[in-house]
């Protein structure tokens, strides 16, 4: 008897942990290829409904171009690091880490004084160490890691969706969002 309840219990985690994995590569491929609806529909449900699905997708393109710059995800096969999934009150979570290089194409020139002040705003921003003006490209180069952290609860339907730690008003909506027991145990 302990066996078959030992063996569910091994299956039921196994096929959670793919299907976190499968939204995973779904939300990194989303974000890369900029398919904002896909993004939207595995953002935690609480952020999109603070401001409205139709503002996120805005504010999400806004993100990536706009009239000073244009985003893009470096090409890269990431490997995500994924820590233990967590079961904290009624919510299961687990932070995923990965590389996800990124460049700021400028759309009018950067010169002697303007670049050393993107670089520093874009390291306070991405919390990125490595940042690199290249003047050539009138770009910034960004060599981040990456962080989403997966929630698996009754408001997600039980899905896995995600808060993007890359996104500074995510990043707060979790800690308002989450108690300091759970910032605790994630190590956040």
């Amino acid at each position: 008897m302990w066996i078959l309840l030992f063996l569910s219990t091994l299956n039921t985690i196994g096929q959670n942990l793919e299907k976190l994995k499968s939204n995973t590569k779904k939300i990194y491929d989303a974000n890369y290829t900029m398919d904002f609806e896909a993004v939207t529909e595995l953002t935690y449900p609480s952020i999109v409904a603070q401001i409205g699905k139709e503002q996120f997708i805005a504010q999400l393109d806004a993100n990536y171009q706009n009239d000073e710059f244009r985003m893009r995800l470096e090409i890269v096969n990431p490997t995500f690091s994924y820590s233990n999934i967590k079961k904290i009150e009624s919510h299961s979570f687990c932070v995923i880490s990965y590389k996800n290089p990124v460049r700021y194409f400028f759309e009018n020139k950067l010169d002697g004084l303007s670049a050393p002040r993107r670089v520093a705003l874009l390291k306070q921003t991405t919390l990125a160490t490595d940042v690199i003006f290249e003047p050539k490209r009138n770009s910034i180069s960004v060599k981040r890691n990456s962080k989403l952290i997966a929630v698996y609860d009754d408001n997600t339907n039980f899905q896995w969706m995600f808060f993007n730690f890359d996104d500074v008003g995510q990043r707060q909506l979790f800690y308002t969002t989450f108690n300091n027991n759970v910032k605790k145990e994630l190590g956040l």
